[in-house]
């Protein structure tokens, strides 16, 4: 009896530890999905048209007031129609803001990130324009309907600051690049990336006296963020790092998950913050298919 005793112990212990296990297994494949989706970002292929368009799946930006001279904090003001032909606000948080909104010039030789506040069902911001020429706006919000998968809609639309429109050469794809205020970000890993095809572009940052930063602060709720646009379409993407807030940043290193669908250089702007601070890195990516 007292073996028999001892081998039912085993069997229930063993039973209890798959148990545990299995337990595990389900709780990390439920949460995966959640963190994707709110922190890292999907492997996607956004990137292949988003923006291109003032219009996608039934939502319209609409300018009401668009900047037409070069200065600081410049007025810009717009609606998001939505598929009823009413004006939508009320958006879901993406990435603790409801709408981001980003302008470029069609040499990618301005980029900003603003993210506009509603005023009735009017949306607001300012902008800082340095010069004149073509530029683009993006406005780039997850529409509220819970039936919808949470992907960003991204519509675009261009406009015109009278002046002088010559495109500045877009600079060669390098393998770094140094801030404004001195971080250097290095790619790690190949430059070139694959045509339609799963890739992870790698980002080592060092701040200005060559030291890989040992932590980064949150920025919009991940430790940094990723703007591409193709550089003859002017489609675009928003990327955030599949390193999670509140997991140390391994030798200053963001990985990104990207999946690009059309062949060209694309200039990719890295915004993260460190030391209470707010930085911007800018890179061209070559992709090809081959």
């Amino acid at each position: 009896m007292r073996k028999l005793r001892v081998a039912d112990l085993v069997i229930a212990g063993l039973a209890a530890v798959i148990l545990v296990v299995a337990a595990l297994v389900v709780f990390r494949g439920d949460a995966a999905p959640a963190h994707r989706n709110h922190v890292a970002a999907p492997v996607t292929s956004v990137a292949s048209g988003a923006g291109r368009s003032d219009s996608f799946e039934g939502y319209r930006l609409e300018p009401v007031e668009v900047p037409d001279r070069r200065g600081e904090d410049v007025p810009l003001a717009f609606r998001i129609i939505g598929p009823d032909q009413r004006p939508a606000t009320g958006f879901q948080l993406n990435m603790t803001k409801q709408l981001h909104f980003f302008v470029v010039r069609d040499d990618l030789s301005v980029y900003r990130h603003v993210h506009p506040e509603p005023d009735g069902d009017i949306w607001r911001t300012t902008v800082s324009l340095p010069g004149d020429g073509h530029f683009r706006m993006y406005a780039e919000f997850i529409p509220p309907s819970t039936a919808r998968h949470p992907e960003p809609v991204v519509l675009g639309a261009p406009f015109q600051i009278p002046g002088d429109t010559t495109k500045a050469a877009l600079p060669s794809p390098s393998t770094e690049t140094t801030t404004e205020f001195g971080y250097r970000v290095a790619v790690q890993g190949g430059l070139t990336l694959p045509l339609r095809g799963p890739a992870k572009i790698r980002l080592a940052i060092s701040e200005p006296g060559g030291a890989r930063v040992e932590s980064l602060e949150p920025h919009l709720g991940a430790y940094g963020h990723v703007t591409a646009f193709h550089t003859e379409q002017l489609s675009t993407t928003h990327l955030h790092p599949v390193e999670m807030v509140g997991i140390p940043v391994l030798q200053g290193t963001l990985t990104f998950d990207v999946w690009f669908g059309d062949p060209g250089d694309h200039r990719l702007f890295l915004e993260f913050r460190h030391n209470g601070q707010l930085h911007t890195a800018e890179l061209t990516f070559p992709v090809t298919d081959v």
